[in-house]
């Protein structure tokens, strides 16, 4: 799958099969119920089923490449049995072992939240198997990322970490029309450089490389509207998203697709029009 800069962004639908995921852990965690989730969220307008096996939230604890495995093959599998061709399947994940299990299975792009740091064979694999690699940036680990982050600058200290992720893929051999950059709204971010970074989205659109946005029910926007729960935060999640696409921002990772969707083409097509 190759992001064409002209056409309307895509949305990519969030599918933890986790226990312990920030926002929806355990609601999908087994096959019947993640099936029918990822069939939803297809239904709704989803370009692209995002599948995870290991919890990415603040403090959360590592889970072996092997039991990564066993969450994730049987239900992409199944997705990839059904799904319509134009929709695509990402696996979440930071291991390579995942990453080769999951593209086994029907998964057509890898979203590495680690951008490479975790395990560098990830990268090479994208490149053997020609695939879309999404390159994020997170400061630390999900255990550590919000123990006090400290940037000199968070914008261009992320910029230039991207850039420099990007060099590296393209050495590895992934083709540039396969690179998909992340500034990792959330990991290892205080509220005060979420903020920073989504009213500079423009600086990373500018790199050239097609920019993915997740700020799906984050919690630093439940401190502006004065909301605990994370699921109370689709408004606040479709208000990024519509100055997202505004800034050029081509996919959109998210956990509630059809307002997000709705929010997408809306803006889209104001811009265009």
């Amino acid at each position: 799958m190759i992001i064409e800069q002209h056409k309307k962004p895509l949305i990519m639908g969030i599918l933890n099969v986790t226990p312990d995921s920030f926002s929806d852990g355990g609601q999908y965690n087994n096959l019947e119920t993640a099936v029918r989730h990822g069939k939803q969220m297809i239904d709704e307008g989803a370009d692209i089923i995002d599948i995870g096996g290991e919890s990415t939230r603040p403090g959360s604890a590592r889970i072996s490449a092997k039991e990564q495995i066993e969450r994730v093959v049987h239900i992409i599998n199944a997705i990839s049995e059904t799904k319509p061709d134009h929709v695509n399947i990402s696996i979440d994940t930071t291991r390579s072992e995942v990453a080769a299990a999951a593209l086994a299975a029907g998964a057509t792009i890898v979203n590495d939240v680690s951008g490479g740091n975790d395990d560098p064979e990830i990268i090479r694999l994208c490149a053997d198997r020609a695939c879309p690699y999404i390159i994020m940036h997170m400061q630390g680990t999900p255990e550590t990322m919000q123990k006090n982050p400290v940037y000199d600058d968070v914008v261009l200290d992320i910029k230039r970490f991207l850039e420099s992720r990007v060099d590296e893929c393209l050495k590895a051999g992934i083709d540039e029309k396969n690179v998909v950059i992340d500034p990792g709204i959330g990991f290892g971010k205080t509220r005060e450089h979420n903020l920073k970074l989504l009213n500079n989205l423009k600086l990373f659109v500018e790199t050239g490389f097609p920019v993915l946005l997740g700020t799906s029910r984050k919690r630093f926007m439940g401190s502006i509207c004065s909301v605990n729960k994370a699921d109370e935060l689709i408004g606040a999640t479709t208000a990024t998203t519509a100055l997202g696409v505004q800034a050029g921002v081509k996919l959109f990772r998210v956990h509630d697709v059809r307002p997000n969707r709705q929010a997408a083409d809306v803006a889209w097509t104001i811009i265009h029009s």
